[in-house]
């Protein structure tokens, strides 16, 4: 899912000159004996130069078929896309969130892909964009490209305090290493009291959920101990800076707070990295990256992976036309090309290579292809996030409540908003 993640991944330019309207009923039919589909990416979610090429080899492998692509906005996206599979003239192809695909499925709108799985190497994908792709047993949406947090570190501030970023394995040598830098007025790491995905990921390494489902009803699960674990885990990491506690990363920007030189690390997707050298050209060549520690250094920690998935509309014009799509696009030849160009992590764990040369996007996919996660597949998740309990939890936590008692209260408030947005 989109959300806050990848507005901070390192994109080429924006795709320029294409329409963002909807679909168009001229685009349904065949062009000098050719089937033209339509399909809807998202802005930002290729480069322009990448589309292009894309398109062309698609064609040229595909002389039966004619891509229409047309480029849409995240805002307003769920609506939209929801209306569409309501109609009887919907794209051929849509790019979805990964976590929006069960919304999606729950209405009856999209097609069961679940056929195509072995023939698109399904056993190889990344747990974070296949599984948010299932809903009630079945594939409806193929995963596309991920991306997920890593640590973002200072590399003079590191060199200086005598630490070596590949030593840092587990979160017990995290902290040791973050308390060293944590000296004067460096902060060992800038962390938020509300990054909640930074939350999940501990919760996740100490075999913890945000919430389970048990007969078809959800409930909050973080007053499980595996969940309690987590939050303390957090709060003590979170207690190794200077970083607010009743707010989350993007109040204010933690890209400024660390571009102004006093921040050793943060937790960011790797765009992050830009962002701060735009800011204070002076720490270009000074950010490094490592994945998020493990609770033990023999796994690397478990991370919220963000990223979109393909759906077919079960209205579709052209269903052969857009597995096809659908297929080229996912598949590992363009999936490389996609990975090194937009630095995204691919979709399959045999995949990883292909950013072998891109530090950040090497150390993302290493928590994407070993422990990857997604929120809760379910339609009723958007509702605790419209709400957001766990993020007033977190401060209730770091400004001294007792975490057994502020746990049970979130959780029920997790219980009652997805009982009541389902």
């Amino acid at each position: 899912m989109k959300l806050r993640l990848l507005a901070w991944v390192s994109v080429c330019v924006a795709i320029a000159g294409l329409s963002a309207c909807g679909s168009s009923s001229s685009s349904g039919g065949a062009e000098g004996g050719r089937t033209t589909i339509d399909v809807w990416l998202m802005r930002d979610s290729v480069s322009a130069e990448f589309q292009n090429e894309f398109v062309k080899g698609f064609e040229a492998a595909h002389p039966d078929i004619k891509v229409k692509i047309q480029i849409q906005e995240w805002d307003g996206i769920g609506e939209k896309v929801t209306a569409a599979l309501a109609s009887k003239d919907a794209p051929d192809v849509i790019e979805a969130g990964n976590t929006q695909v069960a919304q999606f499925a729950a209405s009856g709108g999209l097609t069961d892909l679940s056929d195509a799985v072995d023939e698109l190497g399904g056993k190889q994908w990344l747990k974070g964009l296949a599984e948010p792709g299932s809903y009630q047993g079945k594939q409806y949406g193929i995963p596309y490209y991920a991306a997920n947090r890593v640590v973002v570190y200072r590399t003079d501030l590191f060199e200086k305090a005598g630490i070596d970023p590949a030593d840092i394995k587990s979160r017990a040598q995290w902290t040791d290493a973050t308390a060293k830098l944590n000296k004067g007025k460096t902060q060992g790491i800038y962390l938020p009291g509300q990054m909640w995905y930074a939350l999940a990921g501990f919760i996740w390494d100490e075999g913890g959920d945000l919430a389970t489902e048990s007969g078809g009803t959800w409930k909050g699960s973080l007053d499980t101990p595996e969940a309690v674990r987590g939050m303390e885990f957090y709060k003590e990491l979170q207690a190794l800076g200077k970083g607010p506690k009743d707010s989350d990363e993007d109040d204010p920007p933690q890209a400024d707070v660390m571009a102004k030189g006093d921040v050793a690390q943060i937790i960011s997707t790797p765009g992050g990295a830009q962002v701060i050298t735009e800011a204070n050209p002076e720490l270009k060549g000074r950010l490094g990256f490592f994945p998020i520690p493990g609770k033990s250094a023999s796994k690397p920690g478990a991370v919220f992976t963000g990223g979109s998935d393909l759906i077919v509309p079960a209205a579709s014009a052209h269903p052969n036309a857009a597995r096809s799509f659908v297929k080229a696009l996912t598949g590992d030849k363009w999936q490389k090309k996609l990975a090194v160009a937009m630095s995204y992590v691919p979709n399959k764990t045999t995949l990883a290579s292909a950013v072998a040369d891109d530090p950040g996007a090497a150390a993302m996919a290493v928590g994407a292809a070993r422990n990857s996660h997604a929120t809760p597949n379910t339609p009723a998740w958007a509702a605790v996030e419209a709400e957001n309990p766990i993020k007033d939890y977190m401060t209730a936590v770091i400004t001294g409540g007792a975490t057994e008692t502020e746990a049970a209260k979130a959780s029920e408030a997790i219980t009652r908003a997805m009982n009541t947005g389902s």
